[in-house]
């Protein structure tokens, strides 16, 4: 089947977004990608990019843009952005702190939602913020199911270590304390597809004062058990793997 709609301009844009689907990449690596002349690829990149349909990560690489997900969760095609606002807000209620869930693009974690504790000291993350994969207990699960020799690059900025996301790993969920930002706690877990794929990482933060310095102890439990339901969300939705 003939992959063009006969709009030159539609069909190569198309294709900027499809080879930017999987990983980051640089003007060079688009161009390579993409096969467009490097004008064509910077021109339409950037046109993208003042649409929100392309992002930058901190490192200037082109990566998928927040616009994306806006629409998806708009069309009702992301059966997890659907249906996490009553998880999370049970999950803030139950530990009566702040919550977030992130999506990992590229070299930078996306809030693709939050519910705020309502009343005072708070840690707020709004929907839509870009934060670095290398600090916070979130970033920790966005990466300990990724493959060891993908990280290498990126673990020599980071706060943590690899033995830190195998560890992980094994135990299901993260804690950081000031890592992100100083003075702020957080507990992250994994949401999973059916096929084991990470796909989301769920978190709570706040203060140290009130996480402590081993926040896990008092809200991995809760933020466990809201990973896995929104995990059943994608079960029972049959989501893509």
């Amino acid at each position: 089947m003939d992959e063009t709609s006969g709009v030159g301009v539609l069909d190569k844009a198309a294709a900027v977004l499809a080879a930017l689907e999987h990983n980051p990449l640089t003007l060079a690596g688009l161009v390579t990608a993409t096969g467009l002349a490097r004008p064509t690829a910077h021109r339409l990149a950037v046109a993208l990019e003042h649409h929100r349909f392309v992002g930058r990560d901190l490192q200037g690489r082109f990566v998928l843009g927040q616009r994306l997900i806006e629409l998806a969760e708009s069309a009702g095609e992301d059966p997890l952005l659907a249906t996490a606002g009553p998880i999370l807000s049970r999950l803030r209620d139950i530990t009566g702190e702040s919550v977030q869930l992130f999506r990992r693009q590229g070299d930078v974690r996306v809030c693709v939602a939050s519910v705020e504790r309502p009343h005072g000291l708070r840690d707020t993350v709004p929907t839509g913020a870009q934060i670095s994969m290398t600090a916070g207990s979130a970033a920790q699960v966005l990466l300990a199911w990724e493959e060891p020799e993908k990280l290498e690059k990126l673990l020599d900025t980071a706060s943590f270590t690899l033995s830190t996301l195998q560890s992980v790993r094994r135990r299901g969920w993260a804690q950081s304390v000031a890592e992100r930002e100083a003075g702020v706690a957080s507990v992250s877990a994994p949401v999973l597809a059916p096929s084991g794929k990470l796909i989301a990482a769920v978190s709570v933060s706040g203060p140290i004062e009130r996480l402590t310095r081993s926040p896990g102890r008092l809200h991995a439990p809760a933020v466990l058990a809201a990973a896995e339901r929104l995990s059943e969300v994608l079960r029972r939705s049959g989501a893509p793997e």
